[in-house]
């Protein structure tokens, strides 16, 4: 058996399986940053770098640094290469008191021929003054996590995946249907018993994710319309629905959307664990993946804003206990002090009111850390989080297969606090019909007589079906669920952030077993 815990194997441990390529993304002007062609010289401050995928042409900066120095710093470092820097103004952005701005880098002078690189001007910028760019940061590219026969961007549809027999990759067949891959199910249970009333209130779990979709469970349990002074959180109208419509990319194949229904699954499986929730749901992530953090982080600082209006007693507010993430992405220097301020620095204030923030280790079968899972307190204290009594934890989850074991596509590390099963696991699915057929059909008796028809979620009475799906995607809501329920008891209390810290606490550490004094051992 491999010992991953060997010094010997520490280097190897933390790789990225695969980097997608930019002309995969070509709507986020997505780049990759490979360290094996970086330039001499590169780093700052001996840190080293790993690979990750960011916006070109963007920069952004946190709320919690002052802007004009870091933006002087910024157009200070990309002056020498020909390229300008212009911030970006944004409607819901600009009156948000947490998140980030964003800058835009474009040419500048006539006879410059390479196109302006937003990790060129941020290690220039670092090189020439460290302080003044504490808090700028990549947009990175977020990914979700399905398991989808590896990476959401190039997964296509997991009946892509080929026949199990032959297959050389063992992690590749949870993306078979069969063997965790999606596939339509039969339920014929009741639904998750729930009450009519709860008083004080429901416990309330915001999903940020592809949003939610029509279910007979989900209808009357989950909130899509929840706004921030008329703006919409997360994408709106203008951005195809995955939840609404299933085929929406590629709409001659005939295949439905790699994200089809993946936040209808995930609501389903927060209500089977807490029957009594109520459930915000927003759509961060489009049809076919990614999205830049810049819009996460917005939507996270929106988040923010509602729950800051709640406690305080302001209107336009909104109660949120749980906050389930089933998206991240890798950094490119997580030793640096500096690094990612702009993330945690939201996440932080949303912990700091008591919000338990739950997020999906990854499925790249790696130890690299993978944020903001990572900001979890880590099982040997080296984490950039230290546990605190005045701040609620980050959750990080990882896979176990139906029989406990962890799952082979899971990552691991000490930075994943607890593991649930979620493998070849059962919940809600659209009324979605893709192009595919099943393999035989008669009719004999006055009955359409055929086989199962792989990508038919509609269910018998066609409002809505059910299915098996795989990924570390579906353990964060399982757990978000788990402690929505154990959070109950302790809403009579009311909602301020020290009582809410401290119920988050209980609940955390009835659910995970994760306390105060972990990371100290």
């Amino acid at each position: 058996m491999l010992d991953f815990d060997d010094p010997r194997r520490q280097k190897r441990r933390g790789r990225l399986p695969q980097m997608p390529q930019p002309e995969q993304m070509p709507s986020i002007n997505a780049r990759a940053l490979d360290p094996s062609r970086a330039l001499p010289g590169a780093t700052v401050d001996g840190i080293e770098i790993y690979p990750t995928l960011y916006v070109g042409n963007r920069l952004l900066v946190s709320k919690a640094v002052d802007f004009q120095t870091a933006f002087a710093a910024i157009t200070e470092a990309a002056k020498p290469l020909g390229w300008g820097v212009e911030e970006v103004h944004d409607p819901v952005t600009g009156g948000l008191p947490f998140g980030v701005r964003s800058v835009k880098l474009f040419l500048e002078a006539e006879d410059v021929a390479l196109a302006p690189d937003a990790w060129v001007v941020l290690q220039q910028a670092r090189r020439q003054d460290r302080d003044a760019v504490n808090g700028v940061s990549l947009d990175h590219v977020v990914f979700d996590s399905p398991y989808n026969a590896g990476h959401p961007y190039n997964a296509g549809h997991p009946y892509n995946a080929g026949h199990p027999f032959g297959e050389t990759n063992p992690v590749s067949s949870y993306a078979v249907p069969g063997s965790g891959g999606l596939q339509p199910i039969a339920y014929t249970g009741p639904a998750p018993a729930r009450k009519d009333e709860v008083e004080p209130r429901r416990p309330v779990v915001a999903i940020l994710d592809t949003g939610c979709g029509k279910h007979p469970w989900l209808d009357h349990v989950v909130k899509t319309d929840v706004k921030l002074d008329g703006h919409t959180i997360g994408f709106d109208h203008t951005v195809p629905d995955p939840e609404e419509d299933g085929d929406t990319v590629g709409g001659l194949d005939g295949l439905l959307d790699p994200h089809a229904g993946h936040g209808t699954f995930i609501a389903g499986l927060v209500l089977q664990n807490c029957p009594d929730v109520e459930i915000l749901s927003w759509r961060i992530m489009p049809p076919d993946g990614p999205v830049s953090e810049f819009y996460w982080v917005t939507a996270l600082a929106q988040i923010v804003e509602l729950v800051r209006r709640h406690q305080e007693g302001l209107p336009g507010g909104h109660a949120i206990d749980v906050l389930s993430l089933s998206i991240g992405y890798y950094h490119e220097t997580p030793e640096d002090a500096l690094f990612d301020i702009s993330l945690y620095s939201v996440l932080d204030e949303l912990c700091k009111r008591g919000v338990v923030v739950v997020c999906s280790a990854g499925n790249d079968a790696t130890a690299r850390e993978n944020y903001p899972a990572a900001f979890a307190p880590w099982r040997n204290g080296k984490g950039p989080i230290k546990p605190s009594s005045a701040h609620t934890p980050i959750v990080s989850v990882g896979s176990r297969n139906p029989n406990g074991t962890v799952a082979l596509y899971s990552n691991s590390g000490p930075w994943v606090r607890t593991y649930e099963q979620s493998s070849g696991v059962f919940s809600t699915m659209p009324p979605f019909q893709g192009g595919l057929e099943p393999e035989a059909e008669t009719r004999a008796y006055g009955h359409i007589r055929e086989s199962i028809d792989p990508d038919d979620f509609r269910g018998w009475r066609k409002r809505g079906g059910f299915a098996v799906w795989s990924g570390t995607s579906f353990a964060a809501p399982i757990v978000a669920g788990k402690i929505a329920h154990a959070l109950m008891p302790w809403l009579d209390r009311g909602d301020d952030p020290t009582v809410a810290v401290q119920r988050g606490w209980e609940a955390v550490t009835e659910v995970t077993k994760i306390s105060l004094a972990d990371g100290n051992d």
